[in-house]
């Protein structure tokens, strides 16, 4: 049975994902981000295309929203068809204001969504009020995604840098695979003073495939709480 919270959260997502479709004009190119805001995304998207006769391409960030876009006759295009993306709309596990750093990738996407993320003109975060932080790492780890092959080399690699890094591992209680194969190592480095130089470091890291420290792709967070809605564009690099 959900919680009063869970259900006004729940509440919020939608309002936000509804919010969202707006941004979408007729013509557009969208990438379509993962996880459960973005998935409340994609289905009103759909009811907006069929209500208002709306044309777009989505870009899916996942083979989970792929199957959900295709199930609701939402027209996809690959990168190679679309290589430049006019919006993408995606969640986040956490949201900086003034920069607009995230945390992604708890739902295991995130080297997908971060190449979308890359191609993209402009970034709308949908998110409720729970994932703003004043520093990111305060509320969750940081997901990495790292090759397989000698993971536990890349684990103490990491785990040097202070990651204190978990395997990911699913229901089956075996590692956790991606959508590309890889595996997912959870680093809780705490709130960090400077993920740019955090980042930094993991993108140094021999075995690492990609980190979910988004910093400097969001040009805009839509969030929603308990005063509504509100729009947070980016103020600060």
């Amino acid at each position: 049975m959900a919680t009063p919270m869970t259900s006004t959260q729940d509440q919020w997502k939608k309002a936000v994902a509804d919010a969202a479709t707006k941004l979408v004009e007729d013509g557009m190119v969208v990438g379509l981000g993962s996880g459960s805001t973005a998935a409340l995304f994609v289905s009103a998207l759909a009811r907006r295309i069929s209500e208002s006769r709306l044309r777009i391409v989505g870009v899916p960030t996942s083979l989970q929203t792929e199957q959900q876009a295709r199930s609701l006759n939402i027209p996809l295009a690959t990168l190679a068809e679309q290589p430049e993306i006019d919006l993408t709309v995606d969640g986040a596990d956490e949201v900086l204001p003034g920069s607009l750093s995230l945390i992604k990738g708890h739902g295991g996407a995130l080297l997908r969504e971060k190449i979308v993320a890359s191609c993209s003109k402009r970034m709308a975060v949908v998110a409720d009020e729970t994932k703003i932080v004043e520093r990111l790492g305060s509320l969750v780890s940081v997901p990495v995604e790292i090759v397989p092959f000698g993971w536990e080399a890349t684990k103490r690699k990491l785990d040097a840098l202070g990651a204190n890094a978990s395997l990911r591992t699913g229901a089956d209680g075996k590692p956790y695979l991606t959508d590309g194969g890889h595996y997912i190592l959870n680093c809780s480095f705490g709130p960090m003073q400077n993920p740019q130089e955090t980042a930094d470091r993991l993108d140094r890291t021999v075995g690492v495939v990609e980190h979910g420290l988004f910093l400097g792709f969001a040009t805009e967070a839509l969030i929603a709480g308990r005063d509504g809605l509100q729009t947070l564009q980016k103020t600060t690099a």
